[in-house]
This record gives C-alpha cells, sequence and structure tokens, in this order.
C-alpha cells in the first residue's frame, strides 16, 4: 500500500474518498477510527474549511448562562455554548454571570474596528523612504479605490505607515462587515500593493505584502495601542452584597488582589492583566466555528477596577484584538451554525452583538476566577481547587 494519503481531484469530500482515508489511516497506524470517523452533516459543507478529510473531533460542549448583557447590539440574556474538555470552567463562568445578572447586566461597547495587512516597502535610504510616505498619505484615495475594487465588503480605512531605518512599515486598515477578513484584507492589499509599485513615481527596492507589522495571530504593543479586528470594553459596578452573597469576596479584596496580580504580570512581561480571557474565549471560539489561531490576539487585553463612594466595586476590561465573525469561514458548519443560533448571531449583521456577548462572556470568567483564588482565612480554603477537586479531573 502506498505511503499516500489518498486524494480524489474531481471530489475530494465525497464518501468513498473519506472511506478510503479511514482505512488508510487503520490499515497504516493500526488505530481503529470507532467514533472520529463518525459525523451526521454534509462532508461536503467542509470543503474549503479543511484537507484530507477523514472525520471529526466531537468535543464536549456546556451551556453557561444566561448572561444579561447591556449593549449597544446585544441586548438582553443570553445563554453561552462553550466547547471545553476543562472541568469547573462552565461552572465558574457560570457564576460570574449571575453576579453580573444580580449587578443589573454588564455593559458592553465595540470601540474600534482594525483588520489589517502589513506590507513594508523597502527602499535604499531613509529619504526616499519618507518620501514615499509622503507620497503615500497624499495618495490614500486612489490606494482605497484599488483596495476596495476587490471586495463587495471589506473598505479601507486608513493605512498607518512607519519609518524605521531605510523601511516603511504599514498597516492597511479595514471594516470587514460580518466576516472576520484576514482573507479578504490579503487580497485587497496585494492589490493596492501592485498599483503602488507600478505607480510610485520614486525609486522603490520592493514590498513585502506582510511585513509582520500585523504581528497576526500574536500579542504586540502596536495591537494593544491600535487594535486588530475589533476593540470592545466591558465593564460592570458590582454591589458589595452581591460580591458578598455570590462570589463570596469584598470589594476590598477583590482590589488588593487585582493590585497585586497586575504588578506582577508586568513583572513577568505579561501581555495582559487579567485571570484567564482564553479560557473562555476559546470555549466559545470552538463552539462557533472561529479562527482558533487568533486566541493568540484575543487574549490581549488589560483590567482597570477601582472601589466606588459608594463601597462597590468597578470592574472594566478592554479587549484591542478580538477577531470574531458570524458569517464566512466555520461559522456556517452545522454544528457551529446552531451554537451561534443558540446566541441569536448567526449570519449577516449579527458580529458586533457576538463581539458584545464575548465580551461580557469574559468578564464572567475574571470576576468568578478573580474571586475563587482567594484563600479563605476562616476556613483556610480555596475555592479554585475545591472546585477543581469537586469538578474536574484532579485525581
Amino acid at each position: 500500500m502506498s505511503n499516500k494519503i489518498p486524494r480524489s481531484n474531481e471530489d475530494d469530500y465525497s464518501s468513498d474518498i473519506i472511506t478510503q482515508r479511514q482505512q488508510f489511516i487503520e490499515e497504516k497506524t493500526g488505530a481503529s477510527l470507532e467514533h472520529t470517523k463518525g459525523f451526521t452533516f454534509d462532508a461536503a459543507s467542509m470543503a474549503g474549511n479543511t484537507e484530507n478529510l477523514f472525520g471529526v473531533a466531537q468535543v464536549p460542549i456546556g451551556l453557561a448562562g444566561p448572561l444579561l448583557v447591556n449593549g449597544e447590539h446585544a441586548q438582553g440574556e443570553f445563554y453561552i455554548p462553550m466547547a471545553t474538555i476543562e472541568g469547573t470552567l462552565v461552572a465558574s463562568y457560570n457564576r460570574g454571570m449571575r453576579a453580573i445578572r444580580e449587578s443589573g447586566g454588564v455593559m458592553t461597547t465595540v470601540c474600534g474596528e482594525a483588520m489589517q495587512r502589513a506590507p513594508c516597502f523597502v527602499f535604499r535610504d531613509a529619504r526616499e523612504a519618507r518620501d514615499f510616505e509622503l507620497w503615500l498619505v497624499e495618495s490614500f484615495e486612489v490606494i482605497k479605490e484599488q483596495a476596495e475594487s476587490t471586495t463587495s465588503v471589506g473598505k479601507l480605512l486608513e493605512v498607518e505607515h512607519f519609518i524605521a531605518h531605510n523601511m516603511v512599515n504599514t498597516r492597511f486598515d479595514y471594516s470587514t462587515g460580518d466576516a472576520a477578513g484576514q482573507n479578504m484584507t490579503g487580497n485587497a492589499t496585494f492589490a493596492a500593493c501592485e498599483w503602488i509599485r507600478k505607480n510610485y513615481p520614486g525609486p522603490m527596492r520592493h514590498y513585502l505584502l506582510s511585513g509582520s507589522f500585523d504581528t497576526e495571530k500574536r500579542t504586540s504593543y502596536v495591537n494593544s495601542l491600535h487594535g486588530r479586528g475589533r476593540r470592545v470594553t466591558a465593564e460592570i459596578t458590582l454591589p458589595r452584597q452581591v460580591l458578598a452573597d455570590v462570589l463570596r469576596i469584598t470589594p476590598e479584596q477583590m482590589a488588593y488582589g487585582y493590585g497585586i496580580t497586575t504588578l506582577n504580570a508586568f513583572l513577568a512581561g505579561s501581555s495582559n492583566n487579567a485571570a484567564h480571557p482564553a479560557n473562555g474565549l476559546a470555549a466559545l471560539f470552538m463552539a462557533t466555528g472561529q479562527d482558533m489561531a487568533n486566541i493568540a490576539e484575543a487574549n490581549q487585553c488589560s483590567v482597570y477596577n477601582y472601589i466606588t463612594r459608594d463601597g462597590d466595586l468597578h470592574y472594566s476590561i478592554t479587549l484591542p484584538a478580538l477577531i470574531m465573525a458570524t458569517f464566512g469561514g466555520g461559522t456556517s458548519l452545522a454544528t457551529q451554525r446552531e451554537c451561534l443560533e443558540i446566541m441569536g448571531c448567526y449570519g449577516k449583521g449579527k458580529v458586533r452583538k457576538l463581539l458584545e456577548i464575548a465580551a461580557g462572556m469574559v468578564v464572567a470568567g475574571e470576576l468568578s476566577l478573580g474571586a475563587a483564588t482567594r484563600l479563605d482565612r476562616k476556613t483556610g480554603t480555596n475555592e479554585w481547587v475545591d472546585a477543581h477537586e469537586k469538578l474536574g479531573r484532579n485525581r
């Protein structure tokens, strides 16, 4: 038997070729594909989402909520599907959502949008780079026209520019509708760069379509300040009594703990001072068909909290690079579409609603874990440890 994975040039998602790949795996590896090869939806729907398809990975999905959101696009109570294999995770977020409900809901705001590609233009010296930068600013409207000619959805909002030595690093910032937009912006920016290459009147050595200044699927200072995808803030004031009844902690204890963890996050060189936004976001991303690698950017955030004059706790988190979609990519796959429909977030015109729900969900997880990791000095127990013992796999 050949070592080459079976493929079909005519229909690589037919039941026949999928069966051939399953048999190939079992014969080559000795593994028995009892569960991975079983799925209920049309294999053809996965074209464009994966290659060499042989089956599916079934991940447990838990339900948390309701989460009360006071947003501009998400308003009301929502149940959140969370695909995870981490015991205690859904329970913890559920507890945070209760604290949010009893506090009147979490306020969410989409503050900016900027999905981008970041070409780097290279010159012989800094003077040539400076002259190109000036021309780039003057030529924005025609560059915008070239970029937008490739898409009916994407709009070029701005071309940021940063000179370093003999190079001009740019960030072509787009709005992308309900799509995440990485492929859309790549195609649009290539069209714009080719026009620039052919029409720039001065000397240019060459350009790279992606000079790495967009820091895709990585955290960065530039994304923290300028954003990538969408910038979303979620904020809430939790009454002292709610903290005591639901989270068994005082505002002073929460604020004190965040003071210490923020300092240590800075000392450690962390990309954020939150507890675990990646946990909830990964579970929601998995459930709703998002690009999982974008967690690297989405996890970057900043937390700000203080005790109000009334003695309550105000909590705010800003996620500057939240990249999500309700249309395209993996969102139309059968199970992922169902999860989006649970929140009323499938299809066009729904992405900002989903972003606000996601940011509110992050707050729930932060409040719950932030309270759970504090030691109860009266009993000598720690809720975080106890919960993993009871609900997790710490055996």
